[in-house]
């Protein structure tokens, strides 16, 4: 059953009506077709109108949907097959970041992301998406191979951050974020990113320096959670939704700024309403970028990302 978000209330009350009215109408003799239409006409007008004036904060709620796709999920509907490649060749293998060749169309491509996994266990396994590391080392590994190969890069971004934990910090979490973005830098392959849920802080851009940045209608990247904004500035978390509107952190503020190259549409209500049709979006965007990037050499690919980056802010 689908988890409603708290302003979608409404819409929630809508929906049980109908999928009550249609239990009713399958074991009864009873004809109430015509009231079912009607509530569901009701419930369809209600969700386009709701998601049409999402606030900020209401994004950010969207974008963490614990029924969103995630990496798994897109690498499945994206590529024609998926090879994963473990480690970081120092310290071990970070499961917060998945990353591997595979074929999107009959065209290699490196693919490398955050996985938060979709249950408890899944998302204890995989930290929650938050990459240590290793993971960062890992995803500089994978540009690498990319890069001598001469094979495009994708990246799909969805992480609250970089992991916090004293381990990390002690094995080098900062170095190993800076590092990564420095490789993004200097690859002369195309490099297409894509924030499908939460872009949060250092931790997705170490993985989002690309040529091309696309971005979810209803996803979120920022420097910093709104709550832990607030947490600083007001000294509560309760603030958050006045945080999240200062920020920018919507995927038309970002565009607007120059940070997103490019708004994909996700179905109504949300990715994780329709996570095929949402997944055929990002791979129909993802296709055509690459297209685009068929006739340009490496040194102006790489040219081009450096200036791209130098010019924001």
């Amino acid at each position: 059953m689908l988890t409603f978000l708290d302003f979608e209330k409404p819409i929630a009350e809508l929906e049980t009506r109908v999928a009550e009215l249609r239990e009713t109408a399958s074991v009864g003799s009873i004809d109430i077709e015509a009231e079912i239409g009607r509530l569901e006409v009701k419930s369809a007008k209600l969700l386009k109108d709701t998601y049409a004036k999402l606030t900020p904060w209401q994004k950010s709620q969207v974008a963490r949907h614990p029924e969103r796709p995630h990496f798994n999920d897109y690498v499945a509907g994206l590529t024609d097959d998926f090879l994963p490649l473990a480690g970081d060749r120092a310290f071990g293998d970070d499961p917060a970041i998945i990353g591997g060749l595979g074929r999107i169309e009959g065209r290699r491509v490196m693919i490398i992301g955050h996985e938060k996994g979709d249950d408890t266990a899944s998302r204890l396994k995989h930290n929650f998406g938050m990459a240590k590391p290793e993971g960062y080392r890992k995803a500089i590994r994978l540009m690498k191979l990319a890069d001598h190969f001469g094979i495009p890069i994708v990246t799909l971004v969805d992480t609250p951050g970089a992991f916090p934990g004293v381990e990390a910090e002690e094995r080098g979490q900062a170095e190993a974020i800076a590092r990564s973005i420095e490789q993004c830098l200097e690859v002369k392959v195309p490099i297409i990113a894509a924030i499908v849920g939460e872009g949060g802080s250092g931790g997705a851009v170490a993985i989002a320096a690309a040529n091309r940045v696309l971005m979810f209608e209803h996803a979120v990247y920022s420097v910093i959670s709104p709550e832990g904004c607030a947490s600083i500035l007001w000294r509560t978390a309760d603030k958050a939704p006045e945080a999240a509107e200062a920020m920018k952190i919507t995927a038309s503020d970002l565009q607007a700024l120059g940070v997103v190259d490019r708004i994909v549409a996700e179905p109504l209500g949300g990715a994780h309403r329709d996570p095929e049709a949402a997944i055929g979006a990002i791979k129909g965007a993802i296709m055509e970028e690459l297209d685009g990037f068929s006739v340009i050499g490496g040194d102006e690919l790489l040219a081009q990302r450096r200036a791209k980056f130098l010019a924001i802010g």
